[in-house]
């Protein structure tokens, strides 16, 4: 049995950031939270006001024998603008911004080279700004805010649609036969 590792992505709001990693074998959980700020324990409240240097995130639990991280950046990318740096689609402001949080030397050449392959396919006309950086505390966001999609999903698919992700993503990633 493999040892489960951690993934850990923002893509702006989290509630859209969790159901498109949360759905295959081999993903153990994931947890919306907070990472890459500047206070401990950090409340939503703070956060959204941009008063802590966080960015919403998730923190994926996963077993990397069952489902690759090489995957789950194939994913990612599907979820995110990538070309913006000011927040992602209706959410704007440094909390929203797309990140990828790298937990080993593996996970950051994977990720940069991932993110490499997308800025040469020609798929966006405007230069790739999302960071990969390291991983550093992550804070399980308020109760709430777990498995949103799950529990609120009338309130869920309302917000996902009227943010403007899914038409970005259908625009973006629509497969031509």
């Amino acid at each position: 049995m493999s040892t489960p590792q951690k993934a850990t992505f923002a893509g702006g709001c989290f509630w859209c950031m969790v159901k498109p990693f949360d759905q295959y074998e081999g993903i153990h959980k994931v947890v919306s939270g907070y990472t890459g700020g500047h206070v401990e324990n950090p409340t939503y409240e703070q956060v959204k006001k941009g008063m802590t240097g966080h960015q919403e995130a998730v923190e994926i639990t996963f077993n990397p024998h069952l489902f690759s991280y090489d995957k789950l950046l194939e994913i990612y990318w599907q979820q995110v603008d990538p070309t913006d740096d000011e927040g992602q689609f209706q959410d704007r402001g440094q909390s929203y911004r797309a990140s990828i949080f790298y937990h080993t030397e593996e996970q950051r050449i994977k990720a940069e080279k991932s993110k490499e392959a997308l800025a040469q396919s020609g798929r966006y006309k405007k230069p790739l700004v999302t960071p990969i950086v390291p991983a550093g505390s992550f804070y399980e966001a308020e109760d709430f805010h777990q498995d949103f999609y799950r529990k609120s999903p009338d309130e869920y698919e309302q917000d996902r649609a009227q943010s403007g992700r899914d038409d970005f993503i259908n625009k973006h990633w629509q497969f031509k036969e």
